[in-house]
């Protein structure tokens, strides 16, 4: 049976005994000390889970160049393979929480297809230094490399990103990134509803969640509804290929149903039992992504 978000969710959190600690601490201090509630709430939810430290080690193949960048107050680490090194770039991003690990088998195929693929990796995840992380962060790094690689010459073929990054690359396509193709897969549609799903999870009343939000859009500057589909979608001019598992467990397949609904023209690639991850893999999927991004 497929787990909801909330469920799956909730079960990663209450596996660790220091989170449960956390969870009854944050809970009893909204009653006490609401303002410290919501800073608390902020710090955890800004946090990426796994912790990077899990696949910070994971050797790679020596044909595969790691740089670490200097990015705000962290870093971003970029992998590159020196394959098609004067080919168009197929950039790739993976998701929260995820790591680069993630992307190789996709960038793999896109190499395959003479692109000269790139993997970014997110502040506060894998080799990347910093402790938390956020959608709107993702979108200014995805921007930075973008811009320092046309610095170096380099066109931008395609965007390939997963879940959390997805959304961060629509909302940069919809910003006018320069490139000439766009995937998505498996892309969550709405990040306030995670605010509410990480409420639930955490027992948190609606005054802090909702005071979590607004104070993570003030310091990001951005409005979490700025980066719904029906907010970035309309405004995405390239040919965007979507991919999403009917079964996802994470970003539920109407999250990838309405970035196909927003963007004209966008192609839904449904799949069936690979899940949230599992698609990342998928001979089909990548043989797909690859010819669309040829």
């Amino acid at each position: 049976m497929t787990r909801t978000a909330l469920e799956a969710t909730s079960a990663f959190y209450q596996s660790s005994p220091g989170i449960r600690l956390f969870r009854l601490l944050l809970a009893a201090s909204q009653r006490v000390w609401p303002a410290l509630a919501v800073r608390a709430a902020c710090r955890l939810f800004l946090t990426p889970f796994p912790p990077k430290w899990l696949h910070r080690g994971k050797p790679w193949d020596a044909s595969w160049r790691i740089e670490a960048w200097p990015f705000e107050s962290a870093s971003l680490t970029l992998y590159s393979q020196s394959a098609a090194p004067h080919g168009p770039v197929a950039l790739l991003a993976h998701g929260w929480g995820g790591h680069a690990g993630q992307m190789l088998a996709m960038a793999q195929a896109l190499a395959a297809q003479g692109l000269r693929p790139v993997i970014v990796e997110m502040p506060a995840h894998g080799r990347s230094a910093g402790s938390e992380s956020t959608l709107p962060q993702f979108t200014r790094a995805l921007d930075y490399v973008a811009a320092r690689l046309r610095q170096e010459g380099h066109t931008v073929r395609v965007l390939v990103a997963h879940s959390l990054g997805a959304s961060a690359a629509a909302y940069v396509a919809s910003r006018g990134l320069p490139l000439e193709r766009l995937v998505l897969v498996a892309p969550a549609a709405s990040p306030p509803e995670y605010t509410h799903l990480f409420a639930q999870v955490f027992g948190l009343s609606e005054a802090t969640r909702a005071a979590m939000q607004r104070r993570i859009e003030a310091r990001e500057g951005l409005l979490m509804p700025q980066f719904v589909p029906d907010a970035v979608g309309p405004r995405i001019h390239v040919p965007t290929l979507i991919v999403h598992d009917r079964g996802d467990s994470i970003n539920r397949f109407a999250d990838g149903q309405a970035y196909a609904h927003a963007v004209r023209g966008a192609e839904l690639l449904a799949t069936e039992g690979l899940g949230h991850r599992k698609l990342l893999k998928d001979a089909s999927v990548l043989g797909r992504v690859a010819l669309f991004a040829r």
